[in-house]
């Protein structure tokens, strides 16, 4: 499915990127006359907020790589009478702005998913102004523990344990713990003021409703397949289910794990 396609079904706020989001909101020292850069603007959010939020004195640039949320957020900027905003499409690692531009950067978990962290907070750094304020918001490893630790036994179980190891690289992959990010940042030259990990839950009746939620689906359910063969998929993923259904009945629901962390930096 297309990320406009997922927009059609998506509210402006989803329920995954708005406790992530509101932090970053809150985080943020609110000024006038600057530039604002949005890394990984996706369907608009928070880079559309923002704009709203700065006034007629600042103008913000969202940056993504798809030409779809090009296309999304022009959209959505027209629909909602936003002037100052606009969406470049490029890579956060390789920023295509002068140096020194911004006096504010945000991503909302959004640089999870570049393929250079650290060549991405280099460029950040470049592109910052003197003093300019870095919020960043990221989940971190234990999200879905709860999934995560049923998974793991399962495969142990199985007899998988190729698998097991691939798991846990898939984690490593996306979600970094808050020691490293703090080290990355900081040895890009960036002073943080603040790190606040928090978190929240998701709740499901049984394992069975998790698994068919349509964000599991779209946004996670292919990778999971990936670290197991194509014959492998339906049968573990049956006795997860199994599982699953076993914890939501003995506990009354489901509650999924979603911790997160947002740095406060600024650019010295």
């Amino acid at each position: 499915m297309s990320k406009r396609s997922l927009s059609l079904s998506y509210d402006d706020l989803p329920l995954w990127s708005a406790p992530f989001g509101l932090t970053l909101l809150d985080t943020i020292r609110m000024k006038t006359h600057i530039n604002v850069l949005d890394i990984g603007s996706g369907s608009g959010f928070p880079m559309l907020e923002l704009a709203e939020r700065m006034g007629k004195t600042c103008m913000v640039y969202g940056l993504d790589p798809s030409e779809e949320a090009v296309t999304m957020i022009t959209e959505k900027k027209a629909a909602k009478g936003i002037e100052l905003a606009k969406i470049v499409r490029g890579t956060a690692e390789a920023i295509p702005f002068p140096d020194g531009y911004f006096g504010l950067i945000v991503s909302n978990n959004g640089l999870n998913n570049v393929s250079d962290q650290a060549a991405s907070l280099a460029e950040c750094y470049r592109v910052a102004d003197a003093g300019a304020q870095m919020v960043l918001t990221m989940n971190l490893p234990y999200t879905m523990i709860e999934f995560y630790d049923v998974f793991e036994e399962t495969l142990l179980e199985l007899g998988m344990e190729e698998a097991v190891v691939k798991m846990h690289e898939h984690i490593n992959d996306k979600r970094k713990p808050v020691e490293y990010l703090r080290d990355l940042i900081t040895g890009t030259g960036f002073m943080i003021n603040t790190i606040n990990v928090d978190g929240f839950k998701q709740k499901y009746s049984d394992g069975s409703a998790f698994l068919n939620h349509f964000l599991i689906r779209t946004a996670f359910m292919e990778s999971w397949k990936t670290i197991l063969s194509e014959d492998q998929v339906e049968p573990v993923f049956k006795i997860i289910e199994q599982k699953l259904n076993v914890i939501a009945r003995n506990s009354g629901e489901l509650a999924i794990s979603v911790p997160y962390v947002c740095f406060d930096c600024r650019k010295i």
